[in-house]
């Protein structure tokens, strides 16, 4: 069984989220700087005053790879695992699903798709923004 995350009380908000199909992020109170992985402070200005909004959902890759040989027997390969720039500024290191492993990805606009995991966690995966219904 592939491993899931464990919430924590920072980051619930985000998980939450993602079960009801919203891509929630940290933006800042005082400079408006979005931000991902979930942080009790700004990483621009250290400020600890932010609330939770919902992102667009969309993005570029800016850098991705197809994993072959994967770390365990839990993941089933091949997939492809990317780093994606949302409209926002965030980055979100994450799988693509709907591409072949070995697709030219790099600028590619994609969006986000969530999979129910388990009763408490959907993941945020993303899909090539014009999906053609290839491999999930």
């Amino acid at each position: 069984m592939r491993p899931l995350p464990r919430p924590t009380a920072l980051s619930r908000p985000f998980w939450d989220g993602c079960l009801e199909g919203r891509l929630l992020v940290q933006r800042c109170s005082s400079c408006t700087h979005h931000y991902f992985i979930p942080s009790a402070f700004c990483p621009r200005c250290l400020d600890t005053d932010y609330e939770w909004v919902e992102s667009s959902g969309r993005g570029r890759v800016v850098t991705c790879t197809a994993v072959w040989r994967p770390p365990t027997p839990a993941f089933d390969p091949p997939y492809t695992v990317a780093v994606v720039r949302m409209e926002e500024g965030y980055d979100m290191f994450t799988n693509i699903v709907g591409a072949e492993p070995d697709a030219d990805l790099i600028g590619a606009a994609v969006k986000v798709r969530f999979h129910r995991a388990s009763e408490d966690i959907a993941l945020p995966f993303f899909e090539p923004a014009t999906a053609t219904g290839r491999r999930p």
